[in-house]
């Protein structure tokens, strides 16, 4: 089954690649990868919310914004290779959680994204994976998320 076939079957539309909101690229291909840069879990143009996780965010809303934001990392990357078919699986995930100094569920929030690239790429969405908390990120996003994936012409 095809990326594209698995996604219609989840009944997930890939959103439009975020523009970028400095001097970068959504995504860059280098060999057989492709690296995303940090996607915020934009949507319709705009964060769902601001905050730290732990305070202004709970940690389900910030998990639902992680998945939003590996949303938008597929579409950056099949962007970027000609299609999402052209993606064969995940290698790495790196997660930023912006989140009060008592909070500690980084992992969990994570999930949010990792569940949705194993349904999306079942075992070939399986990858390594590092949930860092941060004080601020960009926009006040409380959830960044960047991804590695293989691709094929």
């Amino acid at each position: 089954m095809t990326v594209s076939q698995t996604l219609a079957d989840l009944q997930i539309t890939l959103p439009e690649v975020v523009p970028p909101v400095a001097a970068y690229v959504p995504a860059k291909v280098h060999g057989d990868l492709v690296y995303t840069a940090g996607q915020l879990p934009m949507s319709g143009g705009a964060l769902p919310a601001t905050g730290k996780v732990g305070g202004e965010v709970s940690a389900d809303d910030a998990k639902a914004y992680a998945r939003q934001s590996a949303l938008n990392a597929i579409a950056a990357a099949a962007a970027a290779v000609g299609g999402v078919d052209h993606l064969t699986g995940v290698v790495k995930v790196v997660g930023f959680v912006a989140s009060t100094p008592d909070f500690t569920g980084q992992p969990g929030v994570i999930n949010g994204a990792s569940e949705l690239l194993g349904q999306v790429f079942g075992d070939a969405g399986r990858h390594a994976r590092s949930a860092v908390a941060a004080p601020v990120l960009p926009l006040d996003s409380p959830v960044e998320v960047e991804v590695v994936f293989s691709f094929t012409v």
